[in-house]
C-alpha cells in the first residue's frame, strides 16, 4: 500500500511512484478476476465512480478495468485519488498527475520514463486488484 498521499485537492497534484514489485511476474495474473470478461464503454464506466455504494468502484488503465473497491478510501468520494474513479487513467498515471484533465488514454508526448512508470502502475493494479474487464467502443 502506498503511504505517501499527495497534497489535498490542488491542481497539479502528483502521485507517488509505484513501489517496485521485483520479480513477481508469475503472480501478476494470479489475481485475475473470474468476472474479467466485463465489457463497459467509457460512459458505462463512469457509473462506477463510487457515488453509489452498492456498485463496485472501477478505474481503467489502457482499456483494462480494475475493481478498486477494496481501496474505496483512496479511490472513492473524498479520497486522494477519487478523480480516477470511473475513468480511464493512463495519462494521469504515466505523467503522475492527479487531475481530471489528465484522466484519459492519450499518451501523446510521454517519455520512455513515463511509459515505464505507467507499466509499473499497471503491474501494481494487476497484482493488487486483477483485471475485472475491458473498455469497449460504443
Amino acid at each position: 500500500m502506498i503511504a505517501i498521499i499527495p497534497a489535498q485537492g490542488g491542481r497539479g497534484s502528483t502521485l507517488p511512484a509505484p513501489k517496485q514489485q521485483g520479480r513477481s511476474s508469475s503472480k501478476v495474473t494470479s489475481n485475475m478476476s473470474a468476472s474479467g470478461d466485463k465489457q463497459l464503454t467509457l460512459q458505462q464506466l463512469a457509473e462506477y465512480d463510487g457515488r453509489d455504494p452498492s456498485k463496485p468502484l472501477y478505474i481503467s488503465v489502457r482499456g483494462n478495468i480494475y475493481d478498486v473497491s477494496s481501496g474505496r478510501s483512496f479511490y472513492g468520494p473524498g479520497g486522494p485519488y477519487a478523480v480516477f474513479a470511473g475513468k480511464e487513467c493512463a495519462r494521469a498515471l504515466a505523467f503522475m498527475k492527479v487531475t481530471a484533465e489528465d484522466c484519459n488514454d492519450s499518451l501523446e508526448g510521454a517519455t520512455e520514463a513515463q511509459l515505464k512508470t505507467l507499466s509499473d502502475w499497471e503491474a501494481k493494479f494487476i497484482q493488487k486488484y486483477g483485471i475485472a474487464g475491458h473498455v469497449v467502443q460504443c
